[in-house]
């Protein structure tokens, strides 16, 4: 058999030369010599080189010191007391996320449920603001932009919204006044103030135009009854603020007013500039064209104007009332925590924002003293020239929280606001967002022990920081706070921490000293669960 197969290889052989030999050019090829076949072996597949594994992070790479009024917390205070908590990955890489979402099904920490906290919480077992790479839970509602991608449904916020056709020949509803034709799309104006109840249907090819300071209700002042003004808006209304005057635009829901916005995944309501409305009017650098939406409640306030309050833990203070941002004479505050001014639900915000002076901006979603049956979920807040959403006092809770593209802080809570946000998410601009910008900023104005205390609980939180703020999360004025089942990264020279005490009183720092009731002081701030990916890592 041996000598079979030898013959069989030497006859093979011999034919396959012939055949070579035959070929066509075949004598332009340099041969190795007569009777010799040489087979190169291929070169070795090289190694895979292995993703070095960052060194653990140092409590100077995680936190920011910030001094304020001599007093300061270190880096290693603030890397201990997130270490104290449980579930915590502080050496996380950012190789975990593709934009928002999570690139594995498998959560990155431990999650814990937040429904023990408290029952506005689902029960959640992952961390972050999207359950991995197939959540859809924030698709169709959004729009989509290079800050933050969700796909599904969801248009391009530089997109024309779906106003419709048949502008030419519709007709504005009651109540509204007919501005004419902008492009094809007829333009029905909100009158300046809305004393009654104003419906805005879905009219193919009509948008709804805001011109300058357009209000709802007169205000009703701490314990004032309901105005009765109402503003009723329905699912996949657009409304455009106008382009062809130079007043500030924006929509004001002053207290004992309500406004019911009430979208849906497929018809989200949208607040944008008239320039969104014509093709290419827009791009992903555009923000600040109008000023946003504000609504004012009759919920505590700790912080009061001059000759009014002072407020106590139970935020009882008749008087208590504080003039809101942004806006001259329009006040908020009261002792009223479940008051109501209305719901918003489906709803995206675009392009607005404007700093009419340092200090004094408005941002695409304002909160004035808003209480607890203010219903606030599925809301988008996209390019906004300041905060994203800022919260003065007030005690509503929210749920679906996107803010993309902000130039300044993401989540901005102050003046004793107390309540809990789950699901939301922090995308900062691509573009480059100001110095100073967090994907949450918490503070109570640097005055630490005023009453109610600012407290809240933030739950499936995703916080992607590419602002060169000192950290992505900044926590100041003594305010109370946990943190659970989160995601935060940080680029470069950023770091994921920055806790800052300007007073110390009852034996301690603000922000970080031991519980005391008689302050309404929980104590530390509290981490659970949370996966960090600080300095670029």
């Amino acid at each position: 058999m041996a000598s079979f197969k030898r013959f069989s290889l030497v006859l093979m052989s011999s034919t396959a030369l012939l055949a070579l030999s035959g070929c066509d050019g075949a004598d332009g090829v340099a041969s190795p010599g007569a009777g010799t076949v040489v087979i190169n072996p291929p070169a070795p597949a090289p190694s895979p080189t292995p993703t070095p594994t960052p060194s653990p992070i140092t409590a100077a790479q995680f936190a920011a010191v910030t001094t304020v009024n001599s007093i300061s917390i270190t880096a290693d205070e603030q890397l201990a007391l997130v270490n104290a908590g449980t579930n915590n990955n502080v050496n996380g890489t950012k190789a975990m996320l593709n934009g928002v979402y999570p690139t594995t099904a498998a959560s990155l920490a431990t999650a814990v449920d937040p429904s023990t906290i408290n029952s506005f919480f689902s029960s959640t077992n992952y961390v972050g603001a999207l359950n991995g790479p197939t959540d859809t839970a924030f698709q169709g509602w959004t729009c989509n932009s290079t800050t933050a991608e969700f796909g599904g449904s969801g248009a391009a916020c530089t997109s024309v919204p779906a106003i419709g056709t048949g502008g030419s020949t519709a007709a504005c509803p009651t109540g509204t006044i007919d501005d004419g034709l902008v492009q094809t799309f007829r333009a029905c104006r909100l009158p300046a103030l809305i004393t009654g109840t104003l419906n805005l249907p879905k009219i193919a090819g009509v948008f709804y135009r805001l011109r300058g300071q357009t209000e709802v209700g007169n205000d009703v002042g701490t314990t004032g009854a309901d105005s009765g003004a109402v503003l009723n808006i329905s699912a996949g209304v657009v409304i455009a603020a106008d382009s062809t005057e130079a007043t500030n635009d924006l929509l004001l829901v002053n207290r004992g007013a309500k406004i019911n916005a009430v979208g849906t995944v497929s018809a989200p309501i949208i607040f944008t500039s008239q320039q969104n409305l014509a093709a290419n009017g827009v791009s992903d650098a555009t923000q600040g064209q109008w000023g946003g939406i504000i609504l004012l409640g009759r919920a505590p306030t700790a912080v009061c104007a001059t000759g009014t309050g002072p407020n106590n833990a139970a935020g009882s203070s008749a008087t208590c009332q504080l003039a809101i941002e942004g806006v001259t004479g329009r006040f908020y505050g009261g002792p009223t925590a479940a008051d109501s001014s209305g719901t918003m639900q489906y709803v995206q915000i675009r392009y607005s924002g404007i700093a009419i002076s340092d200090g004094n901006e408005l941002q695409g979603l304002t909160l004035g003293g808003t209480g607890s049956g203010t219903v606030i979920d599925h809301v988008q807040s996209h390019n906004s020239a300041d905060d994203g959403i800022e919260i003065f006092g007030g005690t509503t809770n929210l749920k679906y929280i996107a803010i993309t593209g902000a130039d300044d802080d993401g989540f901005d809570i102050d003046n004793g606001y107390r309540g809990y946000i789950q699901f939301m998410i922090a995308a900062q601009r691509v573009l480059g967002a100001t110095a100073d910008s967090f994907s949450t900023e918490i503070d109570s104005n640097n005055a630490e022990d005023l009453l109610p205390r600012t407290f809240g609980r933030y739950a499936n939180f995703t916080f992607i920081q590419r602002a060169l703020a000192p950290a992505a999360i900044r926590l100041r004025g003594g305010a109370d706070m946990t943190f659970v089942n989160g995601i935060v990264t940080a680029p470069s020279n950023v770091a994921c921490l920055n806790i800052i005490a300007g007073e110390q009183t009852a034996g301690g720092r603000t922000t970080i000293r031991p519980a005391d009731a008689a302050l309404q002081d929980v104590g530390p701030p509290v981490f659970n669960s949370v996966y960090f990916a600080c300095q670029g890592r």
